[in-house]
């Protein structure tokens, strides 16, 4: 079904302003971005999160730029707390027609040693909460006529992350309820993808890039010669959540610099290596 008439005119290129649009784990990092890109395209955006103190100045720096913003306390792996902050949205400004699932946890254990509940206490965030903000707002795009919906996965969904609990497992997960999402959500009008990034600097991974070595080293290994920003995915999900992606339903998008096609060329291939290509194009003839 198409989108409200009353909603497809914009004189953004997007196609948002005026669109109700949700991001989880809105206080900081990534879904801040989201939030302030969505914005600037001229949506209403309500931020998630259950980090209060952070979410206030996400919301106090998105309205100084003169964006209607609401920021939401929710806690997305309880269905109540979701069921709320959607209600809260519906009494505001009418049906959600953007959803993006972006609040993450992250915790160090090797597989074998991980216990039972931090291994829930994880998926429940990384992806029982994807199910329950898909279900609360998934309903108000149905009543709407459309929406869309952008899951934010990861590069370790397609391959292991190790020593890093149900991390990997989770992001796998994210891509099939997406995918599952884009096929029953399609005949009213929603659509569902993913936005797998990889390395990313954020005030989370701060500490990692400090160190110089590291950071080079991590840069040495993306072709892109550099570690992605909160605006390097922002702009994918922005891209993906509005008209412009109108017939792009049910896929994966890695934002990766070209990470994920780099494997073969670390590893050590005598005669087949950058400095012996040069050597060779060098004893060539003419």
């Amino acid at each position: 079904m198409p989108v409200p008439a009353s909603d497809t005119a914009s004189t953004h290129w997007l196609g948002l302003a005026g669109r109700a649009c949700v991001v989880t784990g809105a206080a900081g990092g990534v879904g801040a971005e989201v939030a302030r890109q969505l914005a600037a395209a001229g949506a209403r955006v309500a931020l998630l999160d259950r980090d209060e103190a952070a979410l206030a100045h996400t919301l106090d720096t998105l309205r100084s730029t003169g964006a209607t913003a609401l920021a939401l306390h929710a806690d997305v792996t309880d269905a109540a707390s979701v069921q709320r902050a959607a209600d809260a949205v519906l009494a505001a400004w009418g049906p959600a027609a953007v959803l993006v699932n972006n609040a993450a946890a992250l915790y160090a254990d090797a597989v074998m040693d991980i216990s039972l509940d931090k291994w829930n206490q994880l998926l429940a965030v990384n992806l029982s909460g994807y199910l329950l903000c898909a279900q609360a707002f998934g309903r108000q795009m149905k009543a709407r006529g459309g929406g869309a919906m952008v899951h934010v996965a990861s590069i370790s969904g397609h391959v292991p992350q190790p020593f890093s609990g149900a991390y990997s497992v989770s992001k796998a997960g994210v891509k099939m309820l997406s995918q599952l999402l884009a096929v029953e959500l399609g005949e009213y009008g929603i659509r569902s993808n993913v936005v797998s990034p990889a390395m990313i600097r954020t005030p989370m991974s701060e500490g990692i890039y400090a160190n110089a070595g590291v950071r080079e080293q991590r840069e040495r290994i993306v072709p892109a010669g550099r570690i992605s920003t909160p605006a390097d995915i922002a702009e994918a999900v922005s891209f993906l959540v509005s008209d412009r992606a109108s017939y792009i339903s049910g896929q994966d998008l890695l934002v990766d610099g070209g990470l994920s096609q780099a494997w073969l060329g670390l590893i050590p291939r005598p005669g087949f290596e950058k400095q012996d290509a040069a050597a060779a194009a060098g004893t060539r003839t003419v």
